[in-house]
């Protein structure tokens, strides 16, 4: 895996709209965020651009992502906000030009898209974590500063993560390449020649939002038909907003549990990353990480994301 360099004070840090368009304020706050922490938010006008649901044309939304990749004074890219749209962009970018100047490229939600195709198919690290919008721009109350600095910032392995409200469903322990982000998009990706592709073994992290129980129930039923839960050695489950039945009578989480009550790893639950009601804790994807699943479940990040 190719690693990006760790970034330093007064980095520039370029900011991109692979996907929805957003609500400026927060784009403001986030901009003021990013500064606050020492580094140089810098965007292209074409970030504010609006067609419908996406942030202007496919090819405009891949342009500005190119260029700020291939700009030598970019140390990293941060994703304004998911929603919808990332995956037009994947015909338009290029591997090896990827390859060429690795970076870091954070987000999560769409923007698992981009993510899965940099890992799995460029082979290069990249982070699930706090886009702008409602995350960076809402500071402390919005992602969680220790692990963001961490993984971004220090060549060294962030070590463990324990975060309270995290739980065994079934114990064990396991290692393996972290890899995933959000199920819906991950199984948007099949079938595509930008399909998720992890090796095997790999330590499998999922996250969702906002999909009701049997519809998590068909897409963990796509995920085991396929073989790729098959091929992992510990699963991480996220926290699962608003994934409860309306009246309350079954909830996200109990269906998880159930659907990988015979999974023959470790499996945790209610991993705040990506889509959370608290704080966003920072994941690096395509480094080695350990899954202890006991009393004290924890997820060890045991190599450094950048260089």
């Amino acid at each position: 895996m190719l690693k990006p360099r760790a970034l330093v004070p007064g980095d520039r840090i370029a900011l991109v709209s692979p996907a929805s368009p957003f609500a400026r304020d927060e784009f403001d706050k986030g901009v003021a965020e990013l500064r606050a922490l020492g580094f140089t938010p810098v965007y292209d006008e074409s970030v504010f651009a609006k067609r419908g649901y996406v942030s202007g044309p496919p090819d405009a939304r891949a342009r500005a992502l190119r260029a700020a990749w291939a700009d030598p004074s970019i140390a990293a890219l941060i994703a304004v906000r998911g929603g919808y749209g990332s995956a037009q962009l994947l015909p338009l970018l290029d591997r090896e030009e990827l390859r060429a100047s690795p970076k870091a490229l954070v987000g999560y939600s769409d923007i698992t898209m981009l993510l899965a195709f940099l890992t799995t198919g460029c082979g290069i690290v990249s982070f699930h974590g706090p886009m702008i919008d409602r995350r960076l721009s809402r500071g402390a109350d919005g992602y969680d500063r220790a692990s963001f600095l961490g993984a971004l910032c220090r060549a060294t392995p962030m070590g463990e993560l324990a975060p309270s409200a995290v739980e065994t469903i079934r114990s064990g322990e396991a290692r393996g390449m972290l890899l995933g982000g959000t199920l819906t998009q991950l199984l948007a990706s099949l079938g595509t020649p930008y399909a998720f592709d992890p090796p095997d073994p790999y330590v499998l992290f999922i996250d969702e939002v906002g999909e009701r129980p049997y519809r998590l129930d068909r897409m963990m039923t796509q995920l085991r038909q396929t073989g790729l839960l098959a091929q992992a050695s510990a699963v991480v489950v996220g926290e699962l907003p608003r994934c409860d039945e309306p009246d309350g009578a079954i909830s996200g989480r109990a269906v998880m549990a159930d659907l990988l009550r015979d999974f023959p790893g470790p499996v945790l639950i209610g991993f705040p990353s990506g889509h959370t009601t608290g704080p966003v804790t920072t994941l690096p994807f395509g480094v080695q990480c350990r899954v202890v699943a006991d009393a004290r479940p924890r997820l060890i990040i045991e190599e450094s994301a950048v260089s």
